[in-house]
């Protein structure tokens, strides 16, 4: 099979596998092994339940920063699929996507692989074509069978460790720390950004031998008004400390994990890159302020409890003048009233918006039923997603802020509104 359009190999790998999610690694490493995937640059794979994104992102730009050519694997996509593949600050062209599915289809003679192994070959291939200096890879669920674990990461990253997609990881942290300490390699780094990591993944990193590195154990944060430190150990086992660091645009908490992961990549990495990867750090959808007429548009990815109780914590510690309203929606498999009686705090008015090309999607109706067993009456229900942002943009003014947040579809439809009511503004002024 070879398309040459990028849209056309996506519709037809959606086809190519029974089940959507088919966690194990026997089928992409027979294709991997045909493919002669060989990483030879530093790889450091990033697991965890919340933080993934960022720790990828702050890599990038650290590594970015200091002049290396970074190629980053993450997902899923806000608008386009090319967003999961990038080297430095440009995501793949399409014709070098279209060139990387048809060798792993031509690769996989009989293999039957789900979409996402199909693009985790795809960036494998392209990482090693183009001779990254190094290969950052986020996991796509869980760990130890994700497609992308089939490399042998010089350095391994678990951000953090909560309950999300229990159906195929187990419902409590101690199954799951388990599945995510599956990246862990013997005698290689294994840096543990969660502060009260599971028994099982410390255990299975005794296990196999590898070398846990762990927050406040190893390396540590000191949080201040106007800058941070970092505390931890070079490569040598030395300690050492970064003083008046600026804050990220993301946690600083997944910044003081990829700061201990850099001192043991095998490239040499400047004080001054650090500061400058911290200063540039930006990942779409995660807590992504936009100004829209004078109303300030947050748009935050936040779909499980952990995730959600850190968007309650960046909206606390940054009050508005005005009222703060909602939009939400959700996928119907997630802990809604947990994410609700968290956050609910901090709304005046909750706007649920369907999202009605999702078979995933809880239904707004759902949603206001559980809103409702909690007190919350102020709810706006609408027919489509377009609706619910012009309805809920209507009700504010200059002061307010809107929060779009429930999952990536979900902020991934909102930046198309929001984009497509910019331009209509922008047009209306010029006519003017």
């Amino acid at each position: 099979m070879r398309y040459t359009q990028v849209d056309d190999w996506l519709r037809w790998m959606e086809t190519q596998h029974p089940r959507n999610i088919d966690l194990g690694l026997e089928r992409i490493a027979l294709v991997a092994k045909q493919l002669d995937i060989a990483l030879e640059m530093p790889v450091i794979t990033v697991a965890g339940t919340n933080g993934k994104g960022s720790c990828v992102a702050l890599l990038s730009a650290i590594l970015g920063a200091q002049g290396y050519r970074v190629g980053a694997y993450t997902s899923p996509h806000l608008n386009q699929y090319h967003e999961r593949i990038a080297i430095g600050d440009s995501y793949v062209d399409d014709a070098s996507l279209c060139q990387a599915f048809a060798a792993v289809d031509q690769a996989r003679g009989e293999t039957s692989l789900t979409y996402f192994e199909f693009g985790t070959l795809a960036a494998l291939l392209i990482f090693q074509q183009q001779a990254v200096d190094v290969a950052v890879l986020e996991v796509g669920l869980g760990g130890r069978l994700d497609a992308v674990n089939i490399i042998d990461a010089d350095i391994a990253i678990v951000s953090s460790i909560a309950i999300d997609h229990e159906a195929w990881l187990g419902n409590d942290r101690e199954v799951i720390g388990r599945e995510k300490a599956g990246i862990f390699r013997a005698n290689r780094p294994a840096i543990i950004g969660d502060l009260n990591p599971p028994t099982s993944l410390l255990a299975y990193a005794a296990q196999i031998g590898a070398l846990p590195v762990s927050r406040e154990k190893e390396f540590r944060l000191i949080d201040a008004e106007q800058a941070w430190t970092w505390q931890g150990l070079a490569a040598n086992g030395e300690v050492m400390t970064y003083q008046n660091l600026p804050y990220p645009a993301v946690l600083i908490d997944n910044a003081a994990t990829v700061l201990q992961a850099v001192q043991y990549i095998d490239l040499p990495v400047s004080e001054w890159a650090i500061r400058q990867g911290l200063s540039a750090v930006s990942v779409a959808g995660r807590c992504q302020h936009i100004q829209l007429g004078g109303i300030e548009v947050v748009l935050d990815v936040a779909h499980n409890p952990a995730s959600v109780q850190a968007l309650r914590d960046h909206l606390d510690a940054r009050p508005v003048a005005g009222r703060t309203e909602c939009l939400f929606a959700v996928m119907a498999d997630k802990d809604i009233a947990e994410i609700i009686r968290i956050i609910q705090p901090c709304f005046a008015h909750w706007s649920l918006a369907p999202l009605l090309e999702n078979e995933r999607a809880a239904h707004p109706e759902q949603l206001q039923t559980v809103l409702l067993e909690q007190g919350i009456r102020q709810v706006t229900l609408a027919s489509s997603f377009s609706e619910s942002v012009n309805n809920a943009l209507s009700r504010l003014s200059t002061g307010d802020r809107l929060v779009i947040f429930g999952s990536f579809f979900t902020v991934a439809a909102a930046m198309t509104e929001i984009a497509d009511i910019s331009q209509a503004r922008i047009k209306t002024v010029g006519e003017s």
